[in-house]
């Protein structure tokens, strides 16, 4: 019923799809990289990703999205992943298009009892940003693990929506998005988390931060509780701020230059997403 998962599906010529066996443990991560070419007007890309994994399986799943040049295009890519029973998805998504195009992506995450869930969006490129990200815990004892980093300047708009729900007993999710604004850049966190009736003994804690570096910049932030149990841990916030300016005295104090101290701050604040990222390679690609 989402308008822009049938347009993919309406254009979609092929696609890629990924069985993992029962009992495999993958130790070399999946990467599948797409790299969008818009050489002459606007051009429409719909990458469509299945990825299966069996019972006990363990994996590392990554998508990254590029350009070769700094044109306007659209990427309106759908992923759907099945994690089955006791399996361990470890989902990283890095979007580095050009600050020209537009990038729209919906994620479905559908877990099986006794499963884990862990994904890592990360946001660097795109004029606009959109950014789906559903997963439904339909057994026991399931976690999820939803981590986001976003980084905007100029006119930049990043927009991640996540809908968790919470469809059996004790299950636990975790949240936690960051954010830095530049100049007149928009960020928009909506992130929901329902608890249906029958799903007693749910864990579930969200939390969205950001950083503005100017005044121009804007953040919209909409942590989101539907709770129809009664016997539960729920818990969200949401915080917007700007430099410590205590914390920038005390760098360049020491001698350290304007530029890199605020640069030693950003970073400080982004490192929570960046080491929860489980391959190092991306985690070091990242962080610099």
């Amino acid at each position: 019923n989402e308008p822009f998962v049938a347009l993919t599906t309406a254009f979609t010529l092929d696609g890629t799809a990924s069985e993992i066996a029962e009992n495999a443990v993958l130790e070399t991560p999946i990467h599948l990289c797409n790299i969008g070419v818009a050489e002459e007007g606007v051009a429409l890309s719909s990458p469509r990703t299945l990825v299966v994994a069996g019972k006990n399986s363990q994996i590392h799943f990554i998508e990254s999205f590029h350009a070769l040049a700094d044109t306007a295009y659209l990427t309106n890519a759908v992923t759907e992943v099945v994690v089955e029973e006791n399996a361990t998805v470890e989902h990283i998504k890095v979007q580095l298009e050009s600050t020209a195009a537009f990038h729209i992506a919906t994620s479905k995450i559908h877990q099986a009892a006794k499963s884990g869930f862990s994904s890592v969006n990360v946001d660097l490129g795109g004029a606009i940003v959109r950014n789906n990200l559903n997963v439904v815990l339909d057994d026991e004892r399931c976690e999820a693990h939803l981590y986001g980093f976003f980084r905007a300047a100029g006119s930049q708009l990043i927009d991640n929506h996540t809908f968790i729900d919470q469809a059996k007993p004790n299950c636990e999710s975790n949240e936690l998005y960051k954010g830095i604004l530049d100049n007149r850049a928009k960020g928009v966190f909506n992130g929901k988390v329902m608890v249906r009736q029958d799903a007693q003994k749910t864990n579930a804690f969200q939390e969205n931060k950001c950083l503005l570096l100017t005044d121009d910049a804007v953040m919209y932030a909409k942590p989101q509780l539907e709770i129809f149990a009664d016997d539960v841990k729920c818990s969200h916030g949401a915080t917007v701020g700007q430099l410590d300016e205590d914390a920038r005295f005390y760098l360049r104090a020491r001698g350290i230059s304007e530029a890199k101290a605020d640069s030693i701050l950003r970073h400080a604040f982004a490192i929570d997403i960046f080491d929860r990222i489980e391959v190092e390679a991306v985690r070091r690609k990242l962080e610099s």
